[in-house]
């Protein structure tokens, strides 16, 4: 009986049984963009691993400069984790500026919180933090209402012991009153993890929903402000109901699937099986002929992607790329060169 207590309290006691984690790739197992390479922070929205990324102003980026790296490190249970790490600093984060690391989902994935009706539900997120600084964090919110406002939660979390994973939960607290404007493809919840922001910014933990923008906490520990200071993050989950349940683990192959919506990339195994165009024939033989080919992505893109070629036999004479959320058309004009033209990596991006 002891046995059966214990997983009967380890059981979610909301919603379903599967399929809870509304946060896509919380463990950190795939990253396609930078393949597990370390990166630097530039000032503007930067695309980190898949479906997470940052948020750094150019005010906060004159302060501070920083690496981020899915590395091979975390609690037990869990292969990787996103690491932050402060490889410079001349002061402190301005007044008005903002380092967010953050998780931008979708609005089918929220859906289920019936925000703005008597049915909306409280949520639970639930991680795994380690940092080289002790202290009290900030944790924000964010959605923009069926009116088209922008509102905030801001919530908070306390690290104990320096350099030491532990297990965090924070719940979400209902809105009866503003249903989320997206309820398809576009944005639903941001959560943003503050990483360091100015007075401006900042504020303190209420639970209520305000339309005052806030990302982080008064008071509260900025890693962006420490040279060499160091945060990482893994095991994130976010479920209906007031409990957290044991994360949800899936299928490496389901995870990189659910990516591929957002973010795709094809890369060649060798020469052999580059994605070859082809040789159109040179001008006037016959003329204004090309070659192309067709590629057919593995899932259904959240949008029509955006298309980069990267590496190939000759790259630079791509005269089109055009897609849909189901396929790529790559094209080679012969008026660009009548050499053959094939691609061994490129991209497909529909994140936001």
């Amino acid at each position: 009986m002891g046995n059966a207590r214990n997983l009967a309290d380890n059981l979610p006691v909301t919603g379903q049984l599967s399929g809870r984690n509304m946060v896509q790739n919380g463990a950190f197992t795939v990253d396609q963009r930078r393949e597990y390479a370390a990166y630097t922070i530039v000032a503007g929205s930067n695309k980190f691993c898949d479906r997470w990324g940052f948020y750094s102003d150019s005010g906060a980026t004159n302060k501070y400069g920083a690496t981020a790296q899915v590395v091979d490190d975390g609690p037990s249970g869990f292969e990787k984790s996103f690491k932050f790490t402060v490889t410079s600093n001349s002061g402190a984060v301005p007044a008005t500026s903002e380092v967010i690391f953050r998780h931008v989902m979708e609005g089918y994935q929220t859906n289920r919180l019936d925000f703005g009706t008597a049915n909306a539900k409280n949520a639970t997120l639930s991680f795994w933090v380690k940092s080289s600084i002790a202290g009290n964090y900030g944790f924000t919110v964010q959605y923009v209402d069926s009116g088209g406002t922008n509102l905030y939660n801001l919530r908070s979390y306390t690290i104990n012991s320096a350099n030491t994973w532990e297990y965090k939960t924070i719940l979400i607290p209902k809105n009866t009153a503003n249903g989320i404007q997206q309820k398809t493809n576009n944005v639903g919840f941001r959560l943003n993890f503050d990483l360091g922001e100015g007075a401006t910014y900042s504020g303190s933990v209420t639970g209520n929903w305000q339309s005052a923008y806030v990302n982080g906490l008064s008071g509260g520990v900025k890693i962006a402000n420490t040279n060499g200071a160091t945060w990482q993050l893994t095991g994130v989950m976010l479920e209906e109901g007031d409990q957290a349940s044991p994360f949800e683990y899936e299928d490496y192959s389901r995870t990189l699937s659910t990516c591929q919506r957002y973010f795709y990339r094809w890369t060649s195994s060798g020469l052999s099986d580059n994605l070859y165009i082809g040789t159109p024939y040179a001008s006037g033989t016959p003329p204004n002929t090309s070659a192309s080919v067709a590629y057919t992505f593995p899932v259904t893109m959240r949008v029509n992607p955006t298309m980069a070629a990267l590496t190939g036999s000759g790259v630079s004479n791509l005269n089109r790329f055009t897609s849909s959320i189901h396929n790529a058309t790559m094209q080679h004009a012969s008026t660009a060169s009548s050499a053959a033209l094939s691609l061994d990596t490129w991209t497909a991006d529909a994140d936001f």
